[in-house]
């Protein structure tokens, strides 16, 4: 690998820093995680790979908790003798700074991998495809860590993650601060910093310039930031600052503070920068136990936007927030489009960002300067739904971060003044927003319908107000489909006019050297009531939006307010705004958090192309209708499976899977299909070996991650079914289960039987979850933490089900052929055997109504629950509102041994 980004990047007569070497180590691999406090503090993660060093930035560093996830960003190669690097860059160089050596050891891929080039092959393709598992054996981190690439900052964006193992811990393992080389931390190695030390061969170099050492502000290469990072208010006292806000009534008709627009961005130690937003402006007024959600002109937003109004009405305190409602794409960006025709939570992923607080429990903030409002900010909102996020602040290079947002496809950024008050609708210049791309607001004037055109209208005619006259801007004919075309005709008629709102009528249809004039295409004028948005390229010398695209419809904002926006030079305006503190330290824009998850899908086409963890899967036949009774395609299949893979994959996750595949549908011919061998893609390589009774050599497919599941799907597999065990540990399964599979007994029954079965279990304190089937019966669940082997699981069953059969033996028969249970329900123990598998949690079954295998509460199973209760329809609003009710049956397992003599001293042998 080249490492010809480093050598650009380095001074090395100024720096001490190693140009190359290659390891001597023929049997393992290297890793070093470095320590560096240049321009902010960071650890730097390196593997061995390649010949080189492959790299990461992790602006938290590592952690053993399994629920954080650090964004690590992937920066250039270094050489392998960087490992032992540590002492002072000077400043002024490329990472001019203080590094020590905080860990290293060797690591190996989690897969047993024998020999160090196989293994290095194997991670390697693993790094292409974005998702990097490895067990590090260090002196600080021990055990199984993931690198996983993300979305939301670029192509660099990983999260370093923790996997739940006997190393994971809730210890900040950071606060280990020495060097494992020299034993300094990195104030000591600063004090002794004559010396850059580079084990192995120590070299002299200049000493550092003790004046450098304050760190003069630098460009970062990669602005960075971890998704859990707070705006550094962690020394501010929030209680004082609410002290000496003034007591007020809580704000009525407040209109929000408007932004200055410029030309250009800027950098300043006295000015912090957000993202700016592509959404709709709005103000949330909370006050006792009620909401109000409110456009930047008061009109009411709470049933256009229900989701947000309904969460504001959760907070347990009072308050006034100023934010943005956006609808966020696949990548975390805004997309106003989306956002224009957002109707319910299927249409996409509805987040409000707030980014200030005017009002709070009586206090009126309006007074205190920015940095001290977004203090209490980040004290009071509550975080725990993803729905409501707080704006991130950028505290370094305005243009870094200017050129990060535009990389990235957003609107663009405002720079606020930190010191700034908060004046209500106020265009301030202590508030400034540069533009990414060029967009505007513009009046429908009216529209246009050339001769012979099936479409509702060819164009619309463009105005803004500008000193109080309304001035046409040009016409912008596409951006539309013929749907919304059709919705925007039916808001035009009841606004046709005879005259034109213009004072001086334009020529729409003037013919220039790129379009000859069109004959026919008259106007049909509309009072300037409605609101639009347009991207253009530029504006021509008489005033006209060149090469216009119609982005979307405006509910929140008033025709009379829509004036022409002309940037002012930034210079110029920063001057006007007296500049008065140095800012703290530099800091990132925060990447969104990962989405809720909606379709996989798009409603259309009949073969579709998906990158689903980094492999290309082909789905085809979409419209092909699975379930006839319910109207459910192929399509509605894949984007179930999507939208629950993080509830589902715990429990297929290194189990081996029998294939029940239906290609045809529900009333097709089916088949199970056990052996993948060579009838797999060359990226399924999890499978688990087993020899049929003529000796042949066959592979179970073993789950793994959404894209074996969403695998599985296209080939038909409606219903999922794993083992009872993981290959970890084929003959101890994780649980035992008892299958109440009725005959001729009612649904009724099986809820009496099954809450038999639970007053059995909770006399003898053993936990139990129960599912329903998905098709006629019920499953219970006993966790065993793969302790004990199928025979003594399935012995544990035969007890507890002799028990319920002598409680209820009318309907309940232990019989395993069917003729000799004469109608009566089968109290299924022989289940727990290896290589059995019934339909997993959250599993969708091949049964009329589309009905979901679903985990339920004690609660819920009572007379009057049905299978057909939880379908492929209602499943993921369902697991929103109770989560995976099923995951105690992954956690801490029973003692056997105690539970089977309690059983036998309550219930008898």
């Amino acid at each position: 690998m080249s490492l010809e980004k480093y050598a650009e990047k380095r001074d090395f007569t100024k720096t001490a820093e190693p140009k190359a070497g290659r390891s001597k180590d023929k049997d393992h691999l290297m890793f070093v995680i470095q320590k560096h406090d240049a321009s902010r503090l960071h650890y730097d993660f390196r593997l061995e790979m390649d010949g080189v060093l492959k790299s990461w930035a992790v602006p938290k560093g590592p952690s053993l908790n399994p629920k954080e996830k650090h964004l690590a960003m992937m920066v250039e190669d270094h050489p392998f003798d960087y490992r032992n690097f540590e002492g002072i860059i000077p400043q002024g160089e490329y990472g001019g700074g203080t590094v020590i050596v905080w860990d290293q050891g060797t690591y190996e891929p989690i897969e047993e991998i024998k020999g160090k080039k196989a293994q290095e092959k194997h991670l390697l393709k693993q790094l292409a495809s974005g998702s990097l598992k490895i067990k590090l054996h260090g002196e600080k981190l021990d055990g199984e860590f993931a690198l996983v690439k993300t979305h939301g900052m670029g192509e660099n964006a990983w999260l370093l993650i923790k996997h739940n193992d006997e190393f994971a811990s809730d210890k900040d393992i950071t606060k280990k601060d020495k060097s494992v080389l020299s034993g300094k931390t990195i104030p000591q190695m600063e004090k002794t910093g004559e010396k850059v030390w580079q084990h192995g061969h120590e070299e002299e170099v200049e000493k550092a310039d003790k004046k450098s050492k304050k760190k003069a502000p630098t460009k970062p290469e990669v602005l960075i930031a971890d998704e859990n990072e707070d705006n550094d208010t962690d020394e501010v006292d929030v209680e004082a600052l609410l002290k000496k806000a003034p007591k007020s009534k809580i704000p009525t008709g407040v209109k929000p503070m408007k932004a200055t627009l410029v030309d250009e961005p800027f950098d300043d130690p006295d000015w912090v920068y957000e993202v700016k937003w592509d959404g709709y402006r709005a103000v949330g007024v909370i006050n006792n136990d009620d909401a109000e959600l409110i456009s930047r002109n008061n009109i009411p937003f709470n049933e256009r936007f229900y989701p947000i109004h309904n969460l504001l009405k959760k907070w347990k305190f009072n308050a006034v927030v100023d934010g943005e409602i956006l609808v966020l794409n696949d990548k975390g960006i805004s997309d106003f489009g989306a956002l224009q025709n957002w109707r319910s939570e299927a249409d996409g992923e509805l987040v409000f960002y707030v980014f200030d607080i005017l009002w709070y429990e009586g206090k009126n903030l309006m007074e205190l300067a920015l940095t001290e409002r977004q203090a209490i900010l980040q004290q009071v909102i509550p975080t725990d739904d993803d729905r409501i996020r707080i704006s991130q602040v950028f505290r370094a290079s305005g243009t870094e971060f200017f050129n990060a947002a535009e990389k990235m496809g957003l609107e663009g950024i405002i720079a606020k003044k930190a010191s700034s008050t908060y004046t209500s609708d106020l265009r301030s210049k202590d508030w400034l927003k540069i533009k990414a791309h060029k967009r505007q607001e513009v009046i429908i004037a009216g529209f246009t319908k050339n001769a012979g055109t099936s479409k509702a209208f060819s164009a619309l005619i463009m105005g803004v107000y500008d000193q109080g006259e309304l001035k046409y801007v040009g016409k912008v004919g596409t951006g539309f489909s013929d749907k919304l075309q059709k919705e925007m005709m039916e808001q035009f008629k009841p606004l046709i006019t005879d005259e034109s709102p213009f004072d001086v009528i334009p020529d729409v249809d003037k013919p220039s050297r790129f379009r000859p004039q069109r004959m026919g295409a008259k106007p049909t004028w509309l009072k300037p009531e409605l609101v639009g948005e347009v991207a253009f390229a530029e504006v021509t010398s008489d005033g006209v939006f060149r090469q216009a695209s119609f982005q979307g419809m405006r509910i929140d904002k008033k025709a009379k307010d829509v004036v022409l926006e002309r940037p002012e030079e930034t210079a110029e305006a920063v001057t006007e705004v007296e500049q008065q503190s140095e800012s703290k330290h530099a800091k990132a824009i925060k990447p969104p958090k990962e989405m809720e998850r909606r379709t996989l899908l798009n409603p259309t086409e009949e073969t579709q192309v998906r990158k689903i963890c980094g492999h290309d899967l082909k789905f085809t036949h979409l419209s092909k209708v699975y379930w006839p009774e319910d109207g459910v395609t192929k399509r509605d299949m894949f984007n179930y499976y999507y939208q629950v893979a993080d509830y589902i994959l715990p429990y297929l996750k290194d189990r081996p899977m029998s294939l029940n595949r239906f290609p045809n549908g529900i009333h097709g011919s089916s088949f199970y299909q056990k052996d993948i061998k060579g009838k797999a893609p060359d990226w399924v390589t999890k499978t688990f070996p087993y020899t049929t009774s003529d000796g042949e050599h066959k592979e179970y497919l073993v789950g793994s991650d959404e894209s074996y599941l969403l695998w599985m799907a296209s080939l038909g597999c409606i219903e999922m079914n794993p083992w009872f065990s993981r290959v970890q540990s084929p003959d101890n399964p994780d649980y035992c289960v008892i299958d109440l599979d009725p005959d001729k007994n009612t649904f009724d029954q099986v809820i009496e039987a099954a809450q038999e079965v639970r007053k059995v279990l909770d006399a003898i304190d053993v936990p139990c979850f129960p599912k329903t089937s998905g098709s006629t019966g019920m499953h219970i669940y006993i966790p065993l933490e793969s302790k004990y082997t199928y025979d003594q699981s399935q012995l544990f069953a035969r007890i507890i089900v002799g028990i319920v059969h002598k409680q209820i033996p009318d309907y309940t028969s232990l019989e395993r052929m069917v003729a000799n249970r004469k109608g009566k329900m089968y109290l299924d123990f022989l289940q727990n055997r290896p290589g059995a598998t019934i339909a997993g949690p959250y599993s969708l079954r091949p049964k009329p109504g589309a009905t979901v295998s679903m985990p339920v509460s004690w609660d819920e199973v009572k007379p009057g629950l049905t299978m057909k209760d939880f379908t492929i329809f209602n499943t993921i609003d369902r697991l929103k509102e109770t989560g995976d009710l099923f995951k105690g049956v992954l956690g801490k397992g029973i003692d056997l041994e105690k539970t089977i003599k309690k059983a036998q001293s309550i219930f008898g042998k």
